[in-house]
């Protein structure tokens, strides 16, 4: 499906912001016009997973189309990428968009240093990894804190950390500005990735003080959480399992809603800027996250080695007056790798036989018919550092349905097998009661032959019968 000329996109993405953290998609807690005012005007789509719960895999995967042990880019603190397959925006650069890209990019690891170009098809290029100052070649951001007379590691010692006219989210803010503003003689992408809503979560002092933690509903916390953690321990995860008091899980849960307001105020501005330069109408916004996190559910804190719904469930908002429906809360599962299928289709690339994303574009402009995906898959392939983590170093695959999910530990005999009908926050871990064997056996085939299908590379295309 083609559209009817090549819009201008405008790709925003978040960092570790959950699924239930938008105001217009029920939460009454969060401050999120703007993005509120998005869902109105747009599609959000309600189920939308990631294709792994951790920074480097999903990002790997969305960028180029491919499950992320497909893509064979599993690990944060990666020494490299491959150089195979190209990511999304060299393709739309070479079918003749201006390409730009703010802030983070996550598919190597910044590690002691910045991320090393790869051949990413971006002219335009402001990179921060994160808001630190601790890389001897510098960033762009830091190096904008410094132009006005800050230095970042005094003001993130200090008490009122860093305040809103230095944050990062305000310097994205301010670069996505400068590009927009650009005199352009082709259709334009641009890629903004924040940092925030990423621990540690330190807002701005006026942001944080807009949220008192004695307001926040608390985490999806049952007491029995703590036994069942405790048999995935040896699983990697970024955080003892505490409970709500011990994490001061509504005291997070202020501060990270803080951050989230922040973004909210910072997005408002790129979006008047469109408006401003008369671009708005012929410009796609995307506005997404590349993971959840925890944030006290079951007793975990961050992202990790885990595949409940705020870990793996994001924002996925799309809007374009224009073209598609508006107020339209699509529950089809989704995963953020169509994300590739769905950005080739709106710049009009054919897409490669190998990527395996789905168009969302049909769902987009109504014109949808049966069901988009039957099952969503999340991978967590020893992507963190054992070391770092506590755990083991681990492999661990999710399988999701309408109304259930498998997640397997490989290698440790142990899993969780949820019906998220009656147990929609996945406290009733299935996996031993002998009344679901035979489904969980189903399942367990079904998650084998997905991988099989999906996740094995069988290598070069074939040119010959035999």
């Amino acid at each position: 499906m083609l559209v009817s000329d090549r819009p201008n996109i405008l790709w925003y993405c978040t960092d570790q912001q959950r699924f239930d953290t938008i105001g217009a998609l029920g939460n009454p807690h969060v401050r999120t016009p703007v993005v509120d005012g998005l869902v109105r005007d747009g599609v959000a789509f309600t189920h939308a997973f990631c294709q792994s719960p951790i920074c480097t895999p999903s990002r790997s995967s969305f960028m180029t189309g491919l499950y992320p042990s497909r893509v064979h880019n599993t690990r944060n603190g990666n020494d490299t990428f491959p150089n195979w397959p190209p990511v999304i925006t060299r393709l739309i650069a070479d079918a003749g968009y201006e390409c730009g890209l703010i802030g983070k990019f996550h598919l190597q690891s910044s590690g002691k240093r910045t991320e090393p170009r790869i051949d990413d098809g971006f002219s335009y290029w402001k990179f921060s990894h994160a808001p630190r100052d601790d890389w001897a070649e510098g960033h762009d951001y830091a190096d904008w804190v410094r132009a006005q007379g800050g230095d970042l590691n005094t003001l993130r010692a200090s008490e009122d950390r860093v305040p809103t006219e230095l944050h990062q989210t305000t310097w994205a803010s301010e670069r996505a500005i400068e590009f927009i503003g650009q005199s352009h003689a082709q259709p334009w992408l641009l890629n903004v990735n924040i940092y925030d809503p990423h621990e540690p979560f330190v807002p701005p002092r006026s942001y944080a003080e807009q949220f008192d933690p004695a307001d926040m509903p608390g985490p999806h916390f049952r007491e029995s959480d703590l036994a069942a953690q405790a048999l995935l321990a040896e699983c990697d995860f970024q955080n003892e399992v505490r409970t709500p008091e011990e994490h001061d899980a509504r005291g997070c849960q202020a501060r990270y809603y803080a951050m989230i307001a922040q973004i909210d105020d910072q997005f408002a501005r790129i979006l008047e800027a469109l408006e401003a330069t008369g671009q708005r109408d012929n410009t796609v916004i995307i506005f997404t996250s590349d993971h959840g996190e925890a944030l006290g559910d079951h007793g975990l804190m961050w992202k990790g080695c885990r595949f409940y719904e705020g870990l793996v469930r994001v924002p996925l908002i799309f809007s374009w007056p224009r073209q598609f429906g508006g107020n339209v809360q699509c529950n089809e599962l989704v995963e953020l790798l169509d994300l590739t299928a769905t950005l080739l289709d709106l710049t009009g690339v054919p897409q490669p036989d190998y990527q395996q994303g789905k168009s969302l574009l049909p769902i987009l402009c109504g014109e949808a018919t049966g069901e988009h995906r039957a099952f969503v898959r999340s991978e967590y392939f020893d992507a963190l550092d054992p070391h770092f983590t506590g755990g083991s170093g681990t492999y661990a695959t999710m399988h999701r349905t309408r109304q259930h999910k498998l997640a397997v530990y490989h290698g440790k005999g142990i899993g969780e097998l949820f019906d998220l009908e009656r147990d929609p926050w996945e406290h009733e871990n299935l996996w031993n009661d002998p009344a679901h064997a035979e489904l969980k056996h189903r399942l367990i085939a079904e998650s084998f032959d997905a991988h099989v299908l999906l996740a094995t590379d069988v290598g070069s295309d074939r040119i010959a019968p035999m």
